[in-house]
């Protein structure tokens, strides 16, 4: 997409609100579903005690109660962070000895809990369509490495904590600086603001539009984090290829989804691409 943007009349997106502890009438989840969502695939993924296991927090209590309309999507996704562990330890197994030192964080627990977010994040969104929208599930993203093959469960204020207030952080906008930017060594990564670029968004459109600018500020905080725990890696052009080309690409699909959710059910936006790169400032 090529051509300008076009004029609309503009308005900024009203970000959802939500309480992740709040009482929903509804059906509560099923508790084979919560319990056990990381200890029980952990186990049935377990590797030899020389590429160690994977843990990642376990969701099980901290979800309010599921509107009934909203069982099935809960349930598929809280399916997905269970065979995305399973994954990830597989993937553990299958590459003992490969790469550097930062080979697992880098390649197995970074595009892990970039995936436990898409799906916590879909979580929180179906439950907003029919209920009080619960805020900062993103915390339990992460995971850890237990090399000596025991399960451990991170707490989310510590091994999750760049991610702890998820939606409902960031810059307030779709782009911009993210929150969890490196010390001033390390520099911190800046990106175009598009949420008072939008047009008007159809209510239909509302949540979606919602859930994509909550990951593209999502995107920011974790590249930030990635700079930070990268520094000194690579040749020059490592932050281009390994941080800022990435989130280009992340951001592109989130972009990507807005202009489709509003061409929906009203004229479709074009040229959101514009703001997808990123800089790098000190």
């Amino acid at each position: 997409m090529s051509r300008a943007l076009p004029k609309y009349n503009k308005r900024r997106v009203a970000f959802v609100g939500g309480a992740a502890a709040v009482a929903l009438s509804g059906t509560v989840i099923a508790g084979f579903a919560l319990a056990g969502e990381d200890g029980r695939a952990a186990d049935s993924a377990r590797t030899l005690a020389g590429p160690g296991t994977i843990t990642c927090p376990d969701l099980t209590g901290k979800l309010p109660a599921v509107p009934a309309s909203a069982q099935a999507e809960v349930d598929r996704n809280l399916a997905q962070l269970r065979t995305q562990i399973d994954e990830a330890n597989q993937r553990l197994a299958d590459t003992v000895g490969q790469g550097g030192p930062d080979f697992v964080q880098n390649a197995i627990l970074g595009p892990l809990k970039d995936k436990r977010v898409a799906a916590l994040n879909r979580i929180e969104t179906a439950i907003g369509r029919a209920a009080a929208k619960p805020d900062g599930l993103e915390a339990f993203a992460a995971c850890t490495l237990n090399a000596d093959g025991t399960q451990a469960t991170p707490a989310p204020g510590q091994t999750a904590g760049d991610d702890g207030a998820g939606a409902g952080q960031g810059n307030g906008n779709g782009g911009g600086g993210g929150n969890a930017g490196g010390d001033a060594g390390v520099g911190t990564i800046a990106c175009p603001d598009v949420t008072g670029e939008l047009p008007a968004v159809p209510a239909s459109a509302q949540a979606e539009v919602d859930r994509n600018l909550a990951q593209l500020r999502t995107q920011i905080d974790e590249a930030n984090q990635r700079l930070a725990d990268t520094v000194g890696q690579g040749g020059p052009d490592f932050v281009q290829n390994a941080v800022l080309g990435p989130l280009k690409d992340k951001r592109v699909a989130a972009l990507n989804r807005i202009e489709t959710a509003i061409g929906r059910a009203a004229a479709k936006p074009d040229g959101l691409e514009a703001f997808a790169a990123c800089t790098l400032t000190r």
